[in-house]
């Protein structure tokens, strides 16, 4: 969701060809987890020596943009994680997102993504306002 290269030509031209797309970090390191919806915690990857992720990544805009898409999930009966997993899998060209899950418990929650129904166009639209950077708005 905050990183969306991906929706340029790349999507279209996998799909033409019958190819599938893998998402790599579909909840951006655990940004798009309630994880860093406060802040950036002490025991984090991103307050650790991570080359993935680190303080410097996690911007005001950022924060605000999570934290909408909390209040959104929050909307839907869902967490952030599945909104987040939801809307990568939404139009079923994306076969399949590694979550990089350390506990059962992370899997369990992240399949649950799959039992909410499909967002409206209401409900993309205002994630599309929510992911525009602030010199898009």
């Amino acid at each position: 969701m905050l990183d969306r290269w991906i929706e340029g030509e790349l999507q279209q031209v996998l799909e033409d060809n019958g190819v599938g797309t893998i998402a790599f970090t579909p909840l951006a390191q655990g940004l798009l987890t309630s994880k860093y919806l406060n802040g950036i915690p002490s025991d984090s990857r991103a307050a650790g020596p991570s080359a993935a992720l680190d303080e410097s990544g996690i911007t005001p805009e950022v924060q605000r943009k999570i934290r909408a898409l909390n209040q959104l999930a929050v909307t839907r009966g869902q967490s952030l994680a599945q909104l987040a997993l939801q809307w990568t899998l939404r139009e079923g060209k994306v076969t399949s997102a590694l979550i990089g899950a350390s506990r059962i418990s992370q899997i369990e929650e992240n399949i649950a993504c799959l039992s909410h129904p499909a967002f409206s166009s209401e409900e993309l639209d205002r994630i599309d306002t929510i992911l525009k950077t602030e010199s898009e708005v």
